[in-house]
């Protein structure tokens, strides 16, 4: 082999002593003359690219590990011993999980659901039959924008400013998959964290709507223009690392179709704290609602099954049995009951 060629061969081979400190990532032994290096060097090929490098801006690390831990029962190695324990906090813009999340039974938090069910109560346009089966279907998502504190994968703690907002969709399966009615809720919360506990202030504006179909096959019946502007303060706490109870209350100082001010919410849910891996784990969670404008009525909703939380966030899939018993959820029919049940599918963020 002649000199050229083994320097050539040797300018894409690291060495294993060197500390690839050089640009092109290429090692090139001290001992080759310069004239060498510059004759073999141009006849590389180019490592760029041939438009805009639009993406080569600054990147933050991700977190590391400093520990070397595993969780008894997990597949997950990664710090998940102590999900409690107090960590640096900065500023961080778009983080990934939320210190205050939503409530996993509850029939107006902001996520990606559908469930088919059979309501035994009365039909809200005809008073004669049962209302049957239906498909509620929620399109949202409650995510956090900004937030000065902790960055862990579960459970961070600090201050943080959210952003929710949903449309809740209720389809009749037994009339052509009509829509019946459509909810639609927006809502910023003030949040704050700091070991099992957390609290939020926050503003929703909710309003509810018929469906254009069951306007044009329902002519009679009377439409509401239910309507709530609330500021609500609510506390969370996680009495065990897999049990979390919560409570709120609500003022609404706009309100509209038979919206009165106050509304209490409350509830406990039992599900994995830990990435649960393919396999999943089981969850129950129950929620109680009682409002003013039904002279302190309301309704309760139980959901049990299966969940999967993931190993880079705290993002849950949920699947399983729903049991709703009292007001409807849907605020077009605030003045009717139901009494249902099936099956559901719950996506939070």
């Amino acid at each position: 082999m002649t000199a050229k060629a083994a320097l050539e061969e040797s300018l894409f081979l690291p060495s294993p002593t060197s500390d690839l400190g050089d640009a092109s990532g290429l090692y090139i032994p001290e001992q080759i003359e310069s004239d060498q290096i510059s004759e073999s060097i141009h006849k590389l090929p180019s490592f760029h690219s041939g438009g805009p490098l639009l993406t080569d801006v600054p990147c933050e690390e991700m977190p590391s590990c400093l520990d070397d831990c595993v969780v008894t029962g997990s597949e997950c190695s990664e710090c998940f011993d102590d999900i409690w324990r107090q960590r640096p906090w900065s500023w961080q813009l778009l983080p990934d999980n939320l210190i205050y999340t939503s409530y996993l039974a509850g029939p107006k938090e902001p996520r990606l659901a559908t469930a088919w069910y059979d309501d035994t109560a009365t039909d809200p346009f005809n008073s004669s039959m049962q209302d049957g089966w239906k498909w509620d279907m929620t399109a949202g998502a409650r995510v956090s924008l900004v937030r000065y504190g902790s960055s862990p994968v579960l459970h961070p703690q600090g201050f943080e400013v959210q952003i929710e907002g949903a449309a809740f969709v209720r389809l009749d399966q037994q009339d052509e998959t009509d829509l019946r009615s459509s909810d639609y809720r927006f809502g910023v919360p003030l949040v704050y964290g700091i070991g099992r506990w957390q609290t939020k202030l926050a503003y929703y504006h909710l309003s509810a709507h018929l469906g254009d179909e069951a306007m044009l096959k329902y002519p009679s019946f009377v439409r509401v223009n239910y309507l709530r502007d609330a500021i609500v303060w609510g506390n969370s706490f996680y009495l065990f690392d897999w049990m979390r109870i919560y409570g709120e209350m609500d003022y609404s100082f706009n309100n509209s179709g038979g919206s009165k001010p106050w509304a209490f919410q409350f509830g406990t849910e039992l599900i994995q704290a830990r990435p649960t891996g393919i396999h999943g784990a089981p969850f129950f969670a129950i929620n109680g609602m009682s409002r003013q404008e039904l002279d302190w009525g309301g309704n309760v909703c139980m959901q049990t099954g299966w969940g999967w939380r993931g190993r880079r966030s705290e993002k849950l899939l949920r699947i399983g049995f729903e049991y709703l018993y009292g007001s409807d959820p849907q605020y077009q029919f605030v003045n009717y009951k139901q009494n249902r049940c099936g099956i559901g599918i719950w996506y939070d963020f």
